[in-house]
């Protein structure tokens, strides 16, 4: 019934307001190009049938440019072919625009859970004692990364912003003047970001959505606790990895993340500012002058000046005097504002959100390897020194550090900045920067490296006031990793280190990289399983142990549908806090307005709230395992022998977009990590590996090796095991429907002239198979009749958005073809390609 409801309110809210305002982009201001418009939905006809055709993309531009314009050149047809990109890419933008306007109307016909709702069922069960000391220490954090697919200008965000508004109350003149400013607004930056530019791009999100969403819906949970003097200002959270994720990022420096810090504090004081601007009309009491005043004068230097401090507590004592004062003086007149403030302030402090530093464990290598060396412990090689004799240089031994001693540019960033983070932690107070986190942990020296590294940069051993986090992404990583914490925790120093930090480890597992590496259903499962064995041993060794989860994006790198993920975790899983990273555009396209947010964030409270309180705590027996795990190794075999086939990196390189990331202008870091010369799947960065699949409408990583796995089971008469586990086991059928959704976004009729290609027409072919093959397994385990059938407004969603790109896929492949044939206007093809990840990327909204 919902879903029916749901979808009735999508077609009359979005398709046809969509189709409605889409005519609207037929009077665009193009220079010499005013019947674009006109021309675009002959163009997607022609595409649509062409391939459904098996029509080869250069036939199908062919036929068209010929029957349908008077371009004859090809000079003059690259250039309709730039127009169309712009003209879908600014369709994209008027289709989210459409779609987050109708969200608020959507949410009255979801069946997830909200806050409203969860205290409902709490009212109930008369469960509020429980659930009151659940609240009372309970966390969500969300931590925003800078993956290269958050590119929009604030420019850009503010025509969104400005379109939802004016869509929502149908204002269509001014709809149209808005969409005549899209249309001459650059819709792409003019040269690659630098961190800092990526940084102050999502801080502006920070400030004009993310600080009052946050404020909101605590005062929601406050207001319905049932308990007076609710604190806990920890139950939603903000990271922040911009600036300080240097992780292949070689842009990422000491500065730079110095000056981010900066940038988050100078904001919240704007924040703070403004709110109090606002107040202080309101208070326009006597008595109240003088310490909202003297607030006022602090808060404007400290949102302009640099090196001018107004900290935490100076900022709630001078707040509370003026709420003693109102209460005592004025009968509490406003005080509800005041005290929404004075939340936001415990909330937020002066760091606003807490800036994470990350590296990748062989960076921490080179550096204790040559701080070593230059103090002639060693001659060349860490291998000279035993485990003991290395581990105790770490924890005990000390040394002194300058960071300009050292030549070598990324040993000198190390030291500069461990260094540097005790001013951050000074300005910024202390949960402004005290988590640093380790890529590609596989020993106990991705933690030691780097608390060695802090005892040598001049923290004192019992002064170290930061998380150590290990990110166990591969498989390999995540199979040493109970050996690894149990190491740690048996370590008197490291040990003594964790009570300092409160008892409590966090984790991170898989990762995006979990997935490249081992296949979609093996790297899940295996996380799943990592989770519970961590749990048992921090519970036996008295550690609370957190798991840091990286997701948004596609299901391929940790995306899906996210509460969804977290409600179905076993009882096994620890449940102390939810932490999750929020990557790439899904930043603006799930969390992108205030609504959305309050939503997604609710949904990931009552997740965990829900696991511990309500319905069935979900168990995977023993039967049921051993059936995971077979359909894991099974699907890995598959997959493994796609990653090992001598086609499978030069088709990636030669035959999608792969290579074409790195020259768009959408993000600071590279699309690889290291600098040989040599493509390696080690060292491509998950993103791009991905989103170069995406690109193609083949969505390999989303579920290579289901369809084979399932199959062999059924050839074994083992099918209905198969559909017993997916209806029984919540976790399983997680990944199932992400699957389907990768597989609902895959279009190989795009590719299909690939199929007579010398090269790579047998490995297309592979790829082919497995995709028809896995669809049609998941359909048969699930009972649906097509892909993603009880997501109809998902679906729905995701048929237009591949509608309103086709065209924009079918010229980038048309481009990728005649690179290859070595064109005269080869470089101008080049550029064809780099410009229409844009749009796609934004239309899929988690496609890398």
């Amino acid at each position: 019934m919902h879903q029916s409801k749901r979808l009735k309110e999508f077609k009359k809210s979005v398709t046809n307001k969509f189709n409605i305002y889409n005519s609207l982009f037929l009077s665009l201001p193009y220079a010499d190009m005013e019947n674009v418009g006109m021309l675009v939905p002959l163009l997607f006809e022609q595409c649509e049938r062409g391939l459904k055709a098996g029509k080869k993309p250069q036939d199908i531009l062919e036929a068209f440019f010929l029957n349908f314009t008077d371009f004859r050149t090809e000079s003059e047809q690259l250039d309709f072919m730039f127009r169309i990109i712009q003209y879908v890419e600014r369709q994209v933008v008027l289709y989210d625009s459409v779609e987050d306007a109708a969200f608020p109307k959507l949410q009255e016909y979801t069946g997830s859970t909200s806050i409203k709702d969860y205290f409902q069922l709490v009212d109930q069960s008369k469960n509020w004692d429980q659930i009151a000391k659940q609240l009372s220490t309970f966390s969500a954090r969300i931590v925003l990364t800078a993956h290269p697919t958050q590119f929009y200008t604030p420019a850009v965000l503010d025509i969104i912003s400005e379109l939802r508004a004016l869509i929502d109350n149908n204002r269509i003149d001014d709809i149209d003047l808005t969409m005549q400013q899209l249309g001459l607004t650059s819709l792409i930056n003019a040269k690659k970001p630098t961190p800092l530019d990526e940084a102050k791009n999502i801080i502006y999100i920070l400030r004009n959505t993310y600080y009052n969403a946050v404020g909101q819906l605590f005062q929601y949970v406050k207001r319905h606790t049932n308990r007076p003097g609710f604190d806990n200002y920890d139950i939603l959270k903000l990271g922040f990895w911009p600036g300080g994720d240097r992780d292949g990022n070689p842009f990422v420096t000491a500065k730079i993340t110095n000056e981010v810090a900066d940038e988050l504090r100078l904001t919240l004081m704007k924040c703070y500012y403004n709110d109090l601007k606002v107040l202080r009309k309101k208070l326009s009491f006597k008595k109240l002058q003088d310490p909202l005043n003297s607030l006022n004068t602090k808060l404007y230097k400290a949102m302009f000046q640099e090196n001018y401090l107004v900290g935490y507590q100076e900022i709630i004592e001078s707040l509370n005097e003026a709420r003693a004062l109102l209460i005592e003086n004025y009968h509490s007149l406003y005080l509800d504002d005041l005290n929404q403030l004075i939340d936001k302030v415990h909330i937020f402090k002066t760091h606003f959100a807490s800036l994470d530093i990350r590296q990748d464990h062989s960076k921490h290598y080179l550096s204790v390897e040559t701080i070593l060396k230059a103090n002639d412990i060693i001659n060349e090689s860490l291998d000279e020194l035993s485990q003991e004799e290395l581990v105790n240089w770490l924890l005990k031994k000390d040394l002194k550090l300058k960071a300009k001693d050292f030549e070598e540019g990324i040993v000198r960033d190390t030291i500069a900045n461990i260094q540097q983070l005790k001013a951050i932690q000074e300005k910024n107070g202390e949960d402004g920067c005290n988590r640093y986190i380790i890529s590609n942990s596989e020993d106990i020296f991705s933690v030691l490296f780097v608390f060695g590294l802090f005892r040598w940069s001049g923290w004192k051993t019992e002064e170290i006031t930061f998380d150590i986090i290990p990110l166990f992404e591969t498989m390999k990583g995540m199979d040493a990793s109970e050996e690894v914490m149990q190491y740690l925790f048996d370590d008197n120093t490291y040990r003594a280190h964790l009570e300092r930090r409160h008892n409590a480890h966090t984790i991170m597992l898989g990762f995006s990289d979990g997935t490249k590496d081992g296949g979609y259903l093996k790297a899940n499962w295996s996380i799943l399983k990592t989770k519970e064995t961590l749990s048992k041993v921090c519970k036996k060794n008295g550690i609370k142990a957190k798991f840091f989860d990286g997701r948004g994006g596609p299901p391929a790198r940790g995306g899906g549908k996210t509460h969804r993920f977290y409600a179905a975790q076993t009882k096994d899983v620890a449940n102390h806090e939810i932490q999750l990273t929020i990557q790439g555009q899904t930043i603006t396209s799930t969390y992108g307005t205030k609504e959305q947010f309050i939503h997604n964030a609710e949904q990931l409270l009552t997740a965990g709230l829900s696991n511990n309180l309500f319905g069935k705590e979900h168990v995977i027996s023993r039967e049921q395992r051993k059936l995971i795990e077979e359909l894991s190794e099974l699907s890995f075999e598959k997959y493994d022998a796609l990653k090992n086939h001598d086609k499978f990196m030069p088709y990636l390189e030669h035959r999608s977009t792969l290579k074409y990331y790195s020259n768009a202008n959408i993000g600071s870091r590279p699309g690889k990590r290291g600098n040989k010369s040599k493509l390696t799947l080690s060292d491509l960065r998950a993103i791009s590996f991905v989103g170069s699949w995406s690109q193609l409408k083949q969505n390999v990583p989303g579920y290579f090796g289901l369809g084979s796995a399932i199959q062999k089971f059924k050839d074994e008469g083992r099918l209905n095991e198969v559909k017993k586990l997916y209806k029984e086991v919540p976790f399983f059928r997680a990944l199932m429907h992400n699957s389907m959704m990768s597989l609902a976004k895959t279009n190989f009729n795009l590719t299909s002239y690939m199929k007579e290609d010398e090269e790579f027409g047998a490995f297309w072919q592979v790829l082919h198979s497995e995709y028809k093959l896995s669809e049609k397994m998941l359909l048969q385990i699930s009972g649906h009749k097509i892909l993603m059938e009880d997501e109809a407004v998902s679906r729905e969603s995701v048929k237009i958005r591949e509608k309103i790109v086709l065209p924009l896929l079918v010229i980038q492949q048309n481009a990728l073809y005649h690179i290859t044939q070595n064109s005269a206007h080869k470089a101008l093809y080049e550029k064809i390609v780099t410009r229409s990840l844009y749009g796609n990327i934004n239309a899929s909204r988690n496609s890398a």
